[in-house]
């Protein structure tokens, strides 16, 4: 049985929030769900492992990243599409680099905005236009049919490690098979170039992971899907809707097994080692041998 609760209801200590220990589905916002770092996420599992290292993803969760605007774009599309997040503010400014549009986007930034250029801005309402034209995408995250955002915690049985993940979208309750889907922004929506995407991005492993959470909670079974809605950021802004196949949810499967272990070991240990503690032999790239055996030896 789930547990549906109100993050407002816990209260946090001064070095972080209250860890939450009951399984269940919770209510928060985005910040208050990433710092929940005592519980390992998908994107954390996959830093964990090569090509990243442990080293760098204890870097990374005690030294969270600054807002880049390179994740504007995708973050303010996800608002449209999902309806829930950060509001969006126009900055009638095409250049930021006077001082009065910098203010504004500073302003924008202290009140947990979005800023955008008008171009950008008429961009991602274009983006959620198209999405609500396309078939498939439209019907996935139909407002009438599902709930935007919800922070899923649940305990692995073999290592006691305590996991979250945030879905984009969690859909009613219903007969049939249950699809849930995750909304991705892209250069390319090209279904070869996503191939590319998911070994890349480690998305397989995303799969896999929600999939765990969704099973976990009672939300699904094993016959339910989990899909990539791809949409492409500039026009026309195509969707592919894309599911990864069983040989690659393996694949992904193995690699969170492996990063829940690596977590495990290095909580209790309290050492979080780099790429090796061995000394590594490294030769020259094969490309680089053969040119220079064939020149100088």
């Amino acid at each position: 049985m789930t547990t549906v609760a109100q993050a407002g209801a816990l209260e946090a200590p001064a070095a972080g929030p209250e860890p939450i220990t009951e399984p269940g589905i919770y209510d928060m916002t985005n910040e208050e769900y990433h710092s929940h770092r005592y519980a390992l996420s998908s994107s954390g599992a996959r830093k964990l492992l090569p090509p990243s290292c442990p080293a760098i993803f204890r870097y990374e969760q005690d030294h969270p990243q600054p807002v880049k605007k390179v994740w504007d774009i995708g973050n303010a599309a996800h608002k449209l599409v999902l309806g829930n997040g950060p509001t969006l503010r126009k900055i009638e400014h095409e250049m930021w680099t006077t001082k009065v549009a910098k203010a504004d986007v500073a302003a924008a930034r202290e009140a947990g905005e979005i800023p955008l250029k008008p171009a950008e801005y008429q961009q991602v309402h274009d983006m959620a236009d198209a999405l609500r034209r396309h078939p498939v995408a439209s019907l996935l995250f139909d407002p009438e049919h599902g709930t935007p955002e919800r922070s899923l915690f649940w305990r692995d049985e073999k290592t006691g490690v305590m996991r979250r993940a945030r879905l984009d979208w969690l859909p009613n309750p219903r007969s049939g098979r249950l699809i849930i889907p995750d909304y991705k922004t892209c250069r390319s929506a090209n279904p070869e170039k996503l191939a590319k995407d998911i070994d890349e991005y480690g998305y397989h492993q995303q799969d896999d992971w929600y999939r765990s959470a969704c099973k976990a909670l009672g939300i699904a079974d094993e016959q339910a899907a989990f899909v990539f809605v791809c949409q492409e950021k500039t026009a026309p802004y195509v969707i592919t809707v894309v599911e990864v196949n069983a040989t690659s949810r393996r694949i992904g499967a193995a690699r969170n097994r492996r990063a829940l272990e690596t977590f495990a070991h290095c909580t209790a240990t309290g050492y979080w080692p780099g790429y090796s503690d061995d000394v590594v032999p490294v030769a020259l790239p094969g490309w680089a041998e053969t040119r220079d055996t064939l020149e100088y030896l």
